[in-house]
């Protein structure tokens, strides 16, 4: 499995609508227009609340505020996903088992 951009749109508190397209993790804008090409929604503006969480989470949100036309969700998330990154341990003492 390749890196890949996760898009989902969330509707009632649950996902409604979601796709993977390939991704690289310096430049997701490329992708995420495939995403929702392919979802058949308006591209989000990208704004730098956007690239900041993108830098520092490898994800970010955008509510309905950021398109430009009207959308039928409550947010639209994207999540950058790198099968081959190390995976972390939950710090949680509940999960020390």
């Amino acid at each position: 499995m390749a890196e890949a951009l996760w898009v989902k749109t969330i509707r009632n508190h649950r996902t409604d609508r979601q796709a993977t397209v390939p991704c690289r993790r310096d430049d997701p804008h490329e992708a995420l227009r495939e995403a929702c090409h392919g979802l058949d929604l308006p591209e989000p503006l990208w704004l730098e609340k956007n690239e900041r969480e993108w830098q520092e989470f490898g994800m970010t949100r955008f509510l309905p505020e950021a398109f430009f036309e009207a959308v039928p969700f409550e947010r639209l998330e994207i999540e950058y996903i790198d099968p081959d990154a190390p995976k972390k341990k939950s710090r949680d003492p509940r999960n020390a088992f």
